[in-house]
């Protein structure tokens, strides 16, 4: 049973409504988030104006000037976190429409946050992108008129200078509905009509050199403009559902891109246009085939085939890739769409195929993951010299799938991460390293026969002698 001192609920409810008041103001002396947030708590119970709390907070954080460095990042992203989250909580089960106020609100502070803090590893990022996302939450519960929403949406598209509002269209779609929409729509016509002023020629003001020459500030404001008016339109008629005004914003060219060329296909075969479709998709082959990562083109050119009832074809290309890529998902796609028993013939065709492909780390993954961890076992026993004991965040999830039934083979992978770690003297690893040796014990005492490999004694005394040295592995333990 837990210790009555274990921190738990049921152990600090004990202590006492007065009590629990005590400690928490105790703890919250000197630290302004937690006093925040217990402001906060209080005001949501006791009919407070929790939205104006988080108002003010927002103006505050927003009219702040000073720089945040790496080492304070995480406080600020905390404190707008607990803001986005109280947002959420306390104010849009009640006032959906306050909450999208504030949450856009957040998200208009965005370029001026990320202007003055280094946000290299996307702390402050993850919070505005979760903002962003809560406001797609709330944004049709708080029945916003049309005609305000979309000069809203329009206003967040333009000012999307950081990346605070990608995806904005999309996400207000459905609360804007075709009305919305179409208002949306006749904002950026009326703006693409209404280009830069191109200035005189000795007005012209250089901003950069490239490769080609001088890079003008007008040139520069030009095609800004110009992709911008493109990509709403776009995701205008994405929304709208007007497949033919989706593909008019891309050019002859731009569709021989496998991915744009993709993404056409997609939707002219979600409104029954397959024969267009192919021949979008036939209109990128060239590019496809040159070289380059084209998934979705693939893809969509498989459920291309069928709907157009050329199954072989669509079985083919399934085989194929998955032959190419050792790809679970088209392996067994290819495999539900066979008769009865042909799966089964199938199947162990694919599994060799697996077994013999090129890269090991690849047929294992997919042996664990499929899964046949006899076969997996076979792989590793057959190829065990083209283990790499780096790739540990596929081998010590396979070695715990195999030490069951398979111990030598277990013991092979383990013994491949804890050779790599003091060959390459990764002293942060030697923990881990440890731990895989005490695995490897374990395991020998099921091993019948070690084959050709050391036992378990013998490998330990290798270690020792090509690493007695590295205390920081042998004291692991």
């Amino acid at each position: 049973m837990p210790s009555e001192t274990t921190l738990n609920a049921k152990n600090l409810a004990g202590l006492g409504a007065d009590r629990l008041a005590e400690l928490l103001l105790e703890l919250a002396q000197g630290d302004a988030a937690a006093k925040r947030a217990l402001r906060m708590e209080l005001a949501s119970r006791n009919g407070g104006d929790v939205g104006a709390e988080i108002r003010k907070r927002l103006a505050s954080i927003a009219k702040s000037r000073s720089f945040v460095d790496w080492r304070r990042i995480r406080e600020l992203a905390n404190d707008l976190d607990m803001q986005r989250a109280a947002i959420m909580a306390h104010v849009a089960p009640e006032k959906p429409g306050e909450a999208f106020d504030l949450l856009w609100r957040m998200l208009e502070m965005a370029p001026k946050i990320y202007e003055r803090c280094d946000d290299s590893n996307g702390t402050i990022g993850t919070v505005i992108s979760t903002a962003l996302d809560d406001l797609g939450i709330v944004a049709g519960p708080a029945n916003l008129e049309k005609g305000k929403l979309a000069e809203r949406v329009f206003e967040g598209v333009c000012g999307n200078d950081y990346g605070q509002f990608d995806g904005l269209i999309a996400l207000m779609a459905g609360a804007l509905g075709q009305q919305g929409l179409g208002l949306l729509k006749a904002k950026f016509e009326e703006l693409a009509a209404r280009p830069p002023i191109k200035p005189n020629k000795d007005e012209r003001r250089i901003i950069a050199y490239g490769s080609g020459g001088p890079i003008y500030e007008d040139d520069f404001e030009a095609t800004h403009h110009a992709r911008l008016v493109k990509h709403a339109l776009t995701d205008i008629a994405d929304a709208l559902g007007d497949v033919d005004g989706y593909i008019a914003r891309f050019s002859d060219e731009d569709r021989t891109n496998p991915a744009i060329a993709a993404g056409i296909a997609e939707r002219l075969l979600g409104v029954q246009r397959a024969e267009e479709a192919m021949a979008v998709l036939t209109g990128a082959e060239a590019t496809s085939q040159a070289g380059g990562h084209w998934p979705d083109w693939l893809r969509v050119k498989i459920d291309v085939l069928e709907a157009l009832g050329r199954m072989d074809e669509a079985q083919a290309e399934r085989w194929a890739v998955f032959e190419r890529t050792l790809s679970s998902e088209y392996v067994r796609s290819y495999l539900k769409r066979l008769p009865d028993f042909d799966d089964v013939d199938a199947e162990r065709k694919a599994l060799a195929h697996v077994q013999q492909y090129a890269n090991f780390h690849h047929a294992l993954w997919f042996l664990v993951g499929w899964p046949s961890y006899e076969l997996a076992a076979e792989l590793v026993l057959a190829r065990h010299a083209e283990i790499d004991g780096n790739n540990y965040g596929l081998l010590t999830p396979a070695a715990e799938a195999l030490e069951q039934n398979y111990p030598l083979a277990a013991t092979l992978m383990l013994r491949a991460m804890i050779g790599y770690s003091l060959d390459k003297a990764k002293a942060t690893r030697y923990g881990h390293a440890a731990r895989h040796m005490q695995s490897c014990e374990y395991l020998a005492k099921r091993i019948e026969s070690f084959g050709d490999h050391a036992d378990h004694d013998a490998f330990v005394a290798g270690l020792r002698l090509r690493h007695g040295r590295k205390s920081g592995f042998w004291n692991a333990g």
